[in-house]
């Protein structure tokens, strides 16, 4: 569903909307709409973003020859 938005800009800004609009051949609704859906990509991208720490422990484990039974067993040595 589309919905008409009002934005009270600069007029100088328009203009300067309105020409990228003409060389890029996107309509100035298009630019301002790619815009807010980079702004929400870039705000999830940086939600998911690793902290240091886990990132430090990225590929640790690669190749290692562990599985659930492991994990069992290790959990019934850690509690006894």
């Amino acid at each position: 569903m589309n919905t008409k938005l009002t934005l009270r800009l600069d007029d100088a800004l328009i203009q300067s909307a309105k020409r990228h609009s003409s060389r890029s051949g996107k309509s100035v609704s298009r630019l301002v709409a790619d815009y807010f859906a980079l702004i929400d990509s870039q705000e999830a991208a940086a939600a998911t973003e690793l902290t240091p720490r886990v990132r430090s422990l990225v590929g640790v484990l690669s190749g290692a020859k562990i599985d659930e039974l492991d994990y069992h067993r290790h959990l019934e040595e850690k509690y006894r």
